[in-house]
């Protein structure tokens, strides 16, 4: 039997490239890489703090429904380069596409070489994504991972050039597919062939990097601390809270609800944090250098989004390292959103 490895997301797309792969007596090594920028999974994690039950994890939904098991593998330290400096470029916001699907492929061709297998497939699907789908693209990414020739799409098969597996017979080209587009017609008449009947919706803010909102922190971040400068709990901060910029070397974290401030507090021992005083309110937590102009502001936004707004005045606890400190201070103004990142 020959082995080939799976990139499975836990999407229709990936859940149907897997069943494709075991109806054609493939042996699977499925994997799931853990880039750092997954909405999915920041969810559950949050989830888990508030102590309910966290959705399902979709990947091994759908290793469940094929029989494969789903290695879970962690690349976040080494895609972080990747997102500051993207040799093609990023869509609509800090997606760096291209150079992410190369940089996934790429190392499922170093776990094809430890593991012994033969190739690598995926549920990519011609022309779905305009940025990394299109038929040029996809040439790009087969051959700039070093896999030209062993990439197999399932999916789309029949509309692109003839690979290695199917030279050889690993897999038979006349039962692969001839999908295309943005569509899901096609993908849900073959769920239905296969029994799938319980599968995830197609959702665009599955990854971070595609959200203007998260987009605007993280180019903030680059540009104030500088792109090689920034590490993996800088990522994980940035999708937490509300960020203002305080001035060019501090920014504050305000959190949003109990769930955040629970995890912002995760992160608080090696950061100055503020606590309004006699009122429910928001952990607040500084990030870089504060001088006192800054721990100023940083107290009047946490006033501000206390039960203490309506005062004149709010004291705030403020503590560090160092020790500290109670600031009376009136919440702070319309000014805030210009400080809003």
């Amino acid at each position: 039997m020959v082995k080939a490895i799976g990139l499975v997301s836990g999407g229709l797309d990936s859940t149907l490239a897997l069943m494709v792969m075991k109806e054609h007596g493939v042996e699977v090594d499925a994997v799931n890489f853990y880039t750092g920028f997954c909405v999915a999974e920041h969810r559950r994690k949050m989830v888990r703090l508030t102590g309910r039950n966290p959705a399902r994890n979709e990947a091994l939904r759908a290793g469940a429904d094929a029989g494969v098991p789903i290695q879970f593998v962690d690349v976040s330290a080494d895609y972080l380069p990747v997102v500051a400096h993207p040799k093609y470029g990023y869509g609509s916001a800090m997606n760096p596409c291209i150079d992410c699907r190369i940089f996934m492929l790429r190392k499922a061709r170093e776990r094809m070489s430890e593991t012994g297998a033969k190739f690598v497939f995926t549920g990519e699907v011609l022309g779905q994504r305009p940025m990394s789908q299109r038929m040029n693209q996809l040439k790009l990414i087969e051959k700039e991972s070093g896999l030209k020739g062993y990439l197999l799409r399932p999916l789309s098969a029949k509309l692109l050039d003839p690979t290695v597996p199917e030279e050889m017979g690993w897999v038979d080209r006349e039962n692969l597919y001839a999908i295309k587009g943005r569509g899901r017609k096609e993908q849900v008449r073959l769920a239905a062939e296969f029994g799938i009947a319980d599968y995830p919706q197609p959702a665009g803010g599955c990854c971070f990097l595609t959200d203007k909102s998260y987009a605007r922190r993280l180019r903030d971040l680059f540009e104030h601390k500088g792109k090689d400068s920034v590490t993996g709990e800088d990522i994980i901060l940035l999708k937490v809270g509300r960020h203002f910029r305080l001035s060019e070397t501090a920014k504050a974290i305000v959190g949003r609800n109990e769930e955040e401030n629970g995890f912002l507090a995760r992160y608080a021992e090696k950061r100055r944090t503020f606590r309004a005083l006699g009122f429910e309110g928001p952990l607040t937590l500084i990030e870089g250098e504060a001088d006192g102009d800054d721990r100023l502001l940083a107290a009047q936004i946490t006033a501000r989004y206390s039960d203490g707004r309506g005062q004149d005045a709010v004291r705030v606890e403020t503590r560090s390292s160092a020790g500290s400190a109670v600031l009376e201070v009136g919440p702070i103004g319309q000014e805030l959103e210009e400080m809003r990142i």
